[in-house]
């Protein structure tokens, strides 16, 4: 007798499980990525009535209903009817994305989400954002308090998409009476992602802008999606910060990866950045950079209020970051291959940044310029 089909068998399990209580979470870019380990865990939770999937493609969890569509299409109203709660994860923060279509993507898929959990009924709505919104700034506290005031810019690679999705967020129940929104704010995020802020630490050298005090506080995936758990299961609201207690100098980063500094004026270092970035050689804008320099290290003092900790200490995740990206060569944001990188290894990435004008000539010149 042939066993049924995946769909059969996610009816099943949804049917078995819909006399229990909990609620039922949908979850959007549930086929990859923190959505998919965020919907495996929920899929496995006996505190989850039922798991709803969404995505452009199908993903590998089973247990999940799937429903194979795009977030800014409106028809997504009629697929969340039911459902209790919705983990917005359909975010694209891909750095080789064309900056516009990016935008244009994070905007709207957050609006629809938004517009049409409110017409199905949804009584919850959890974004994820960053703790980049707060900003990197030299008078910052450390660490901020979640209720900050948010005084980022859009000059980081999609800080003004994550700013702009919140400001939808707070707008959110005004326009909609009855839907509550929260918002899920992680430090840098490690753990199969690809940010500047993680290439940050595939370069030959630590760059460290003179007269700067950073400050490192991450956050593996782990203890984000059991964050997000906590949200999707209304142990938390509101806004809140997610990563490691504490944070690390700069000096422990140096000391604890072995990677040592090299240092360059800000006028060097920021206007290298922003010239390799405007000829396009390199993904990140200069303003990236800021996050290297400043602190931005925010409490975690919600999600302990709630009873949660996390798993991973920033010195495992700093180790287990080393360990993912060893191999890889990155030279102000640039992923180099073998043959650059052992250049680079060689000339030390202060020559990558002292020779961007002739770089910039160079490519000008091909260009016809």
């Amino acid at each position: 007798m042939s066993s049924p089909d995946p769909q059969v068998r996610a009816a099943r399990n949804i049917s078995t499980r819909s006399a229990g209580r909990g609620p039922v979470v949908a979850v959007t870019g549930a086929a990859s990525g923190v959505g998919d380990l965020l919907t495996r865990r929920l899929a496995a939770s006996d505190e989850i009535k039922q798991v709803v999937a969404i995505d452009e493609r199908r993903g590998e969890v089973s247990e999940a209903q799937w429903h194979i569509l795009d977030v800014r299409d409106p028809a997504i109203a009629e697929k969340l009817r039911g459902v209790d709660v919705v983990v917005h994860l359909a975010v694209d923060l891909d750095l080789e994305s064309d900056a516009a279509a990016r935008t244009a993507y994070n905007v709207r898929g957050a609006q629809t989400v938004l517009t049409a959990a409110a017409a199905a009924g949804v009584r919850r709505v959890v974004l994820c954002t960053s703790a980049m919104v707060y900003g990197a700034l030299p008078d910052n506290d450390i660490p901020l308090s979640e209720d900050a005031e948010l005084r980022a810019t859009a000059e980081a690679t999609g800080v003004g998409d994550m700013l702009e999705i919140e400001r939808l967020g707070r707008r959110a129940p005004r326009a909609h009476p009855g839907l509550q929104v929260t918002v899920v704010r992680p430090a840098v995020l490690v753990g199969g992602t690809d940010t500047a802020l993680t290439r940050y630490f595939e370069s030959p050298r630590l760059l460290v802008v003179a007269g700067s005090r950073p400050t490192w506080q991450f956050c593996h995936v782990e203890d984000l999606v059991s964050a997000l758990e906590y949200a999707a299961l209304e142990k938390v609201e509101g806004e809140f910060a997610v990563g490691c207690d504490g944070w690390l100098e700069q000096e422990e980063v140096e000391e604890l990866s072995g990677i040592r500094r090299m240092e360059l004026p800000s006028a060097v270092a920021l206007g290298a950045a922003a010239r390799l970035h405007r000829i396009g050689l390199t993904p990140s804008p200069a303003g990236d950079l800021a996050y290297t320099m400043h602190p931005w290290v925010v409490s975690v003092g919600r999600l302990h209020d709630a009873g949660w900790r996390p798993r991973w200490t920033n010195e495992e995740v700093l180790t287990a970051l080393l360990e993912e990206v060893e191999g890889r060569h990155t030279v102000a944001g640039r992923r180099l291959g073998r043959k650059d990188a052992t250049a680079a290894g060689a000339a030390g990435a202060t020559v990558a940044l002292l020779g961007t004008a002739a770089l910039v000539r160079r490519v000008r010149r091909r260009r016809g310029l």
